[in-house]
């Protein structure tokens, strides 16, 4: 053999491993359907919960439904729809609509502390073929969500007044921090950013400051650092592409992962989901609009595509990645290629023809 031979026997014996395919060793039982509890929710939501129904059962994905119409309206989550939830660890919703005033409770707010899903996640990216404002966003918007002012501690003090209380604890505030730092170390993410208003709520916000500071001292191959909300909104809708992974007080949480979605392309493409130890909800990540209008209800035009991909990491969190990656890729390649779309991504599609679409290229 010549001397010649051997370098290019080396490179060919290199790539063979490199591109060598590494096979998943299935446990017993690993292909048995997982029961999946489904509210259909108000609004568009039995439309886009209905989409992923079909989507699932066109992948033949193994996921069985627990199905249960439950109204924003309703006083209290039904009992049965709690233990459906406490039995099957996971769930997938269409929005629940909030009425504004009346002395309403919001179920989102009850289906959160009762299963004490504390962390809530959006993620925030742009989708090609998309146009936006902005490209190079991708942002992970990792939000408090069992506290701070959305706990609805209020009361009439006297008639007139009324007093609205906002807590923060440091069993929370490390909490959610050592889950976004968890989160940022297992994604390969560089960087976690605290939002917060320290400056003036200095005991509140100062104490989950504190908290998150304490965490990242812990991660030393992430980098950290902190900006107060209102800088964070002006450098979201200016340079968005700065942020990474963003940890936030309740409130924050909300308004800054609404602007991300609006800035990467609109509620009705940005996936989200609520976890906590035992239990977890996927529902489209941007509350605004999550129940839509009247008229996309009539012309059965809504927008399937937040719940679908929120799906998706429903099945990885599931452990069946392979049916994640089909589905995101199918999803992706549809908005890619224009052809379907629904009227807020500029097209006239109605929900159906999106589902079909993006069954047909299913791989």
């Amino acid at each position: 053999m010549s001397r010649r031979t051997l370098p290019l026997l080396r490179t060919l014996s290199h790539h063979h491993r490199q591109s060598r395919a590494i096979t998943y060793m299935a446990r017993p039982g690993d292909g048995t359907p997982r029961a999946v509890t489904l509210i259909s929710g108000d609004g568009i939501g039995p439309l886009v919960t209905g989409a992923v129904e079909q989507v699932m059962a066109a992948m033949h994905a193994p996921i069985s439904f627990e199905s249960f119409e439950v109204r924003g309206s309703m006083p209290a989550v039904p009992a049965e729809v709690l233990d459906s939830i406490r039995r099957n660890k996971v769930c997938i919703k269409g929005g629940l609509a909030t009425p504004v005033g009346g002395g309403v409770s919001s179920l989102n707010m009850q289906l959160r502390k009762e299963l004490d899903l504390y962390a809530s996640l959006v993620n925030c990216f742009n989708l090609e073929g998309l146009e936006t404002r902005h490209e190079n966003v991708d942002i992970v918007v990792i939000r408090e969500n069992t506290e701070g002012e959305y706990s609805g501690l209020e009361h009439e003090v006297v008639p007139g007044v009324v007093e609205s209380l906002k807590v923060i604890t440091k069993f929370c505030s490390e909490r959610i921090a050592k889950y976004a730092f968890e989160y940022a170390y297992l994604n390969n993410r560089k960087k976690v950013t605290a939002v917060h208003k320290a400056n003036i709520m200095k005991l509140a916000d100062g104490l989950f400051l504190e908290s998150c500071r304490e965490v990242a001292a812990n991660y030393p191959g992430i980098k950290y650092n902190e900006i107060i909300v209102d800088n964070c909104c002006m450098q979201l809708v200016s340079k968005p592409e700065q942020f990474d992974v963003m940890v936030t007080p309740n409130l924050y949480g909300n308004l800054v992962a609404n602007t991300a979605a609006g800035i990467a392309g609109g509620t009705g493409v940005m996936p989200g989901g609520n976890v906590g130890q035992d239990h977890a909800i996927f529902e489209q990540g941007a509350s605004a609009g999550n129940v839509g209008n009247e008229k996309l209800v009539e012309q059965k035009k809504a927008n399937p595509v937040a719940l679908l991909l929120s799906s998706a990491m429903m099945l990885r969190h599931l452990q069946f990645p392979s049916f994640a990656d089909r589905l995101e890729t199918a999803v992706k390649r549809v908005i890619s290629e224009g052809k379907y779309r629904t009227k807020d991504l500029g097209g006239s599609s109605t929900t159906q023809e999106v589902v079909d679409a993006i069954t047909e290229v299913l791989d």
